[in-house]
């Protein structure tokens, strides 16, 4: 009887033997789950993954972006603008009205609580969506994103860039607003001690300050949820306007339901029924009970949703 042939370069393997695949596949990774640039700096001297794509290197790239300057520069007008709408609109207000867009004008400080107020709910949420939507998915749009996993950048290490340097311009646009409006307020009405909405308490404006640096704060991590939703659209699809205006759509649908009053205590755990708790932060004897519910919220929320986005890259086929 004739004994097989030993495998040869060019001659089909012997039966029952196991054959290792080790070109790309569909994803274009290899069989150790590496892109082809990956596989092959591996073994390259002088390549270290830790070093790819420096955190400096993506801050300047998103800080040049004209999308970047452009809503930076909306931020940072917004609070003049409510200025000379204040200066020139109907002088006066209503007798004994307690509501926050009436004491604007009290003060700087009053001032930059209602600037907080009226964009939290909208301007910043496009701002922080903008931020974490747009940076994976406009790579995607224009095709670059294969390059950069091929330089090779190891995904998870782009994604864990990508996602600080987003979240730092959102943290930025989070607190250029209120600060920037502190500051056009106290030029406009003065430095005076703030009027608490609602109750008419007055409260020195130096007991105020560490204060206002709390709801800053809550105004971050607050926006957490949006943050993340954008981020896990914006490595599932190649359409930045979508990752965008889908995070939006998540904050628009959630106030909706918060209004149904059907809905009882269920309420608490949308995503941003607690977005206002921060005003409690202001009275005379702060009240944190509502901040802690939606710092819990919104983190738990962030952590399972950001994990999911890098579970989900790891898998994308950023080849086709």
């Amino acid at each position: 009887m004739d004994r097989p042939a030993p495998d040869v370069a060019g001659e089909a393997p012997a039966a029952g033997r196991a054959v290792r695949h080790d070109g790309p596949d569909a994803h274009g990774s290899d069989a150790d789950g590496r892109t082809p640039g990956q596989a092959a700096a591996a073994h390259a001297p002088g390549y270290a993954p830790g070093r790819t794509l420096p955190l400096r290197v993506e801050f300047v790239r998103q800080l040049r972006r004209r999308r970047t300057m452009a809503m930076f520069g909306v931020l940072l007008a917004l609070p003049w603008v409510l200025v000379v709408a204040f200066q020139f609109g109907p002088a006066g207000r209503g007798q004994g009205s307690l509501r926050l867009s009436d004491l604007a004008t009290a003060g700087g400080l009053n001032f930059a609580a209602f600037a907080l107020s009226v964009s939290a709910s909208f301007l910043l949420v496009v701002a922080v969506a903008l931020f974490c939507g747009d940076t994976v998915a406009s790579e995607a749009s224009w095709s670059s994103l294969r390059y950069l996993l091929a330089a090779p950048v190891p995904r998870d290490r782009l994604l864990r860039q990508k996602l600080v340097v987003a979240l730092a311009y959102s943290a930025a646009a989070v607190t250029v607003l209120p600060l920037m409006a502190l500051l056009a307020g106290t030029l406009a009405f003065g430095w005076n001690d703030i009027t608490v909405p609602g109750t008419g308490e007055v409260i020195p404006a130096a007991d105020v300050l560490p204060k206002f640096a709390v709801v800053i704060g809550y105004a971050m991590v607050s926006q957490l949820v949006v943050a993340s939703v954008a981020f896990l659209l914006s490595v599932t699809t190649d359409s930045p306007l979508g990752a965008v205006g889908g995070a939006v759509g998540l904050v628009i649908v959630s106030s909706i339901l918060q209004a149904v009053e059907a809905l009882g205590s269920l309420r608490e755990f949308l995503p941003t029924f607690w977005n206002a708790a921060w005003l409690d932060a202001l009275a005379p004897e702060p009240e944190y009970g509502g901040m802690v519910k939606g710092v819990a919220i919104s983190v738990t929320y962030s952590a399972i949703i950001v994990a999911f986005a890098f579970r989900r890259f790891r898998r994308r086929d950023v080849v086709s």
